[in-house]
């Protein structure tokens, strides 16, 4: 008897390890997405920030696969393509604000992706303080939100590099 509640906690605490994971594929998947988007639109005016943009999708990318590992590790399946539905209706936003005609069209795509970036940020924070992560996944998710927040840090200055179109 006691070695079924066992298996059921064991089965339990996977099955809100993968859902929290899964949540986590959505947002970066939604990074890739939303990444994709911006491809080509600001590196005239902006051309300093093309590498460090370039890294966020690698580093996306990486981070994906190892969420997947981390699913399929644990039994689950993991949601390899699936967004979310905030996500889709942020690219959604920025598609319709991208086809009006303003000013600084560059600008806003660059504040787009600090938006992202702080929403991933918070998913992750959100997702370690739930309770419902393994420990291993704790650590792979840990070292991720670090890489975001580097990422979040490099593009929160955007005044910065406005004055270098000057």
């Amino acid at each position: 008897m006691i070695l079924v509640i066992f298996v059921k906690n064991i089965i339990m605490e996977n099955s809100k390890t993968i859902s929290v994971l899964n949540d986590l594929l959505h947002i970066t998947n939604d990074r890739i997405k939303g990444f994709e988007r911006v491809e080509g639109k600001v590196w005239e005016s902006y051309s300093d920030l093309k590498g460090e943009y370039d890294k966020m999708i690698s580093q996306s990318k990486i981070m994906k696969n190892e969420i997947i590992d981390l699913i399929t590790h644990k039994g689950g399946n993991a949601d390899e393509d699936t967004t979310s539905i905030a996500g889709n209706l942020h690219r959604t936003w920025i598609d319709i604000k991208n086809s009006l005609p303003v000013t600084n069209n560059d600008q806003e795509t660059l504040e787009n992706v600090v938006f992202g970036e702080k929403h991933a940020i918070q998913a992750y924070e959100d997702a370690l303080k739930s309770g419902n992560l393994c420990s291993e996944s704790s650590e792979v998710i840990a070292d991720q939100l670090k890489k975001l927040r580097v990422s979040y840090n490099q593009f929160t200055n955007i005044g910065r590099y406005k004055n270098k179109e000057n």
